[in-house]
């Protein structure tokens, strides 16, 4: 039985499983209670016998991070829950109130997604018979209202276009005949309630759901990480697993076999997986493994910050620890990366909210976290001659990453903001320990950021070694034949503004024209042309022979500007916000969309060309028939100045 959706209905749980080639749906009854401890029950015993009498409440223990807590057991849904938390002035604690009902299920009763009875779930192979159809639609989603054509692949192929009945029907009769397990869409989300519509106005059944039902996403913006985000509203099929392959993050990192392990470490279906972050897939990867164990999981984290000292505070906030490099070109660099060095010091620490100030227990998180750190280093390792292990790599490591974050989130379920300090604490000290190890090794440090440290010399095994040993930290170190650390305007040097040749003749990147998100293709392009031609040399010497041919591909770019393609010139912007007190481009590109009755939102991703950058006229990117040709030669002057700095600085 190999688990490929859930779903809760009609009062219990649908799992969808495929066994030998045959999909499904077993139904069962399930409706779970939440707990509620109540903070002084005598002033509540009216509402508690209330909970008796109308929805069956009991008396309980409830187990939580912290111990156990008098409670009831409240066969009820959410709108009881907050009700209760509404009568009671708030004087209560509520518990497994807004976890997933399907994926308490599974929990409770040891199984996961995406695996055969007795499989590993922390494997990073993962075997499965899923059919797959992969759909091209055409057209833009934001401006029109029908697909101008589709295209499929898989165990059949056709390319689908005319009439838009006959088309979206020709598409359910390809689903039907196929029947695949999965399908990959570009743009699903948006597309999905557009074909419903049109479904149901030529009077055609949607036959994307096994059982002709379908969930809704509701979207919404939010902040994650200090930039705002926007998650459409999605329309998901029963018993099918439907991926946005444009707008899923998962399936951008990891694909097909990336959703998959997500769904499986995180206890929901791939559906819901692959719409998610990361930073939630692992605070779902927890919730299941404290339902698993018993612990209940508070609706409304309450564990405050312990009252401390302001030189307390001043010593233990300073989060990550950086060292500023010196601007210029280095050659034989090698960059000795922790391998997840957050997680990592959560579980060698022993860092957990219920262990501040109890050292001596085993903390929840770094039991959770030690079987995902054992399979990243699996990973890591495997990905090297297994190029198919890369993207569950991939997914693994953002997981990581996001785990340290979710510690100091307010709301996180099993965060606490002394944890926090206690990582960033760490990690401070283990990168000061290795700067001093390299220089007392007669290594060069020249440049460090919270887990990476760049240095000259060698043996740079002995030094690996060395660290590992004194840190009991797993490391990576890569070589750099030379490497471009890029000055701040101010002329010190940038922290995460860089790039460099590796032996493999590849060409690492950071913060610079080539690798940013709101780069215009043309200038991109240029970019990595020149980048490729630096990429033959081996040594600063090399390279500096390179110079005019660099600068040729500068001026020959300059000089088929005017003549280029308007759409080569799109910038795209991830906004922030819908309204703007000053004149900028980002604000016309806003109001330019709003002028089309296109519905946008913070965190929605915006595509302009500047016209007339100057008095801020842009259009949007599909409109464009022309551009400023002045504005988009800075745009190049710019990307050539990251690149022309290595000669200069190599002379």
């Amino acid at each position: 039985m190999w688990v490929l959706d859930s779903a809760y209905r009609d009062g219990g749980i649908d799992l969808w499983t495929k066994d030998r080639g045959t999909v499904a749906k077993v139904h069962h009854a399930y409706d779970p209670p939440f707990y509620v401890n109540f903070h002084d029950p005598t002033l509540h015993h009216g509402m508690i016998s209330a909970l008796e009498e109308q929805y069956g409440a009991e008396e309980c223990a409830i187990h939580t991070l912290f111990g156990e807590l008098p409670g009831y057991a409240v066969f009820a849904g959410r709108d009881v829950a907050e009700a209760v938390e509404k009568q009671a002035q708030y004087g209560v604690d509520l518990f497994n109130v807004d976890v997933r009902r399907d994926q308490r299920f599974m929990a409770g009763h040891a199984i996961f997604p995406c695996a055969y009875e007795g499989d590993d779930r922390f494997s990073p192979r993962i075997a499965h018979d899923l059919s797959v159809m992969e759909v091209k639609v055409c057209g833009n989603p934001a401006l029109s209202p029908v697909p101008e054509g589709l295209d499929i692949t898989g165990e059949r192929t056709g390319h689908l276009t005319g009439e838009v009945k006959i088309v979206i029907d020709d598409f359910f009769g390809f689903v039907d005949v196929i029947d695949p397990d999965v399908i990959l869409m570009n743009d699903a989300d948006l597309w999905m309630p557009k074909i419903r519509a049109l479904a149901e106005k030529n009077g055609l059944e949607m036959n994307l759901s096994r059982n002709s039902k379908y969930r809704q996403m509701s979207s919404r913006s939010y902040w994650s990480y200090g930039r705002m985000e926007h998650k459409e509203a999605a329309l998901i099929p029963d018993g099918r697993i439907l991926i946005d392959t444009e707008q899923s993050f998962v399936y951008r990192e990891g694909g097909l076999a990336g959703v998959l392990m997500a769904s499986r470490l995180s206890g929901l279906p791939p559906n819901l997986a692959s719409r998610l972050t990361p930073g939630t897939l692992i605070s779902s990867y927890e919730i299941y493994e404290a339902l698993k164990q018993g612990i209940a999981v508070p609706f409304r984290k309450s564990d405050p910050e312990e009252t401390r000292k302001l030189s307390e505070l001043k010593a233990a906030d300073r989060g990550g620890l950086m060292f500023q490099p010196k601007p210029g070109i280095y050659e034989n660099v090698e960059e000795i990366d922790y391998t997840s060095m957050y997680p990592s010091i959560i579980v060698d620490a022993n860092l957990s909210p219920e262990t501040v100030g109890h050292p001596e227990r085993r903390g929840f998180l770094p039991a959770v976290l030690m079987p995902l750190l054992d399979m990243r280093i699996q990973t890591k390792r495997l990905k090297k001659t297994d190029p198919g292990i890369a993207g569950i790599d991939s997914v693994l490591k953002w997981m990581l990453v996001t785990c340290f974050g979710y510690t100091g989130y307010k709301n996180a379920k099993f965060g606490r903001i002394e944890v926090h300090e206690g990582i960033t604490g760490r990690s401070r000290e283990i990168l000061i320990r290795t700067k001093e190890i390299a220089e007392e090794m007669d290594f060069r440090v020249l440049h460090g950021i919270v887990d990476c440290l760049w240095v000259q010399g060698s043996p740079v095994e002995t030094l690996r070694e060395r660290v590992e040993q004194k840190t009991g930290m797993f490391l990576e170190v890569d070589h750099f034949d030379w490497i471009v650390f890029l000055p701040l305007a101010d002329g010190f040097g940038a922290y995460n503004r860089y790039y460099g040749r590796q032996p493999d003749g590849s060409i690492k990147v950071r913060g610079i024209a080539a690798r940013r998100h709101d780069t215009p293709e043309f200038v991109r392009e240029m970019q990595r042309r020149m980048l490729a031609v630096m990429a033959r040399a081996k040594t600063i010497a090399e390279l500096n022979t390179l110079k005019e041919e660099v600068a040729g591909i500068f001026r020959d770019t300059v000089a088929a500007l005017p003549s280029a393609d308007p759409q080569q010139m799109a910038i795209e912007r991830r906004i922030s916000r819908t309204t703007y007190r000053h004149r900028c481009l980002e604000g016309a590109a806003v109001q330019a969309y709003r002028d089309r009755r296109i519905g946008i939102a913070p965190g929605m991703k915006i595509e302009y060309v500047v016209t007339d950058a100057r008095r801020y006229i842009v259009e949007p990117a599909w409109e464009a028939r022309a551009f400023d040709v002045l504005y988009y030669q800075r745009l190049l002057e710019k990307a050539w100045g990251e690149l022309a700095y290595a000669f200069n600085a190599g002379m």
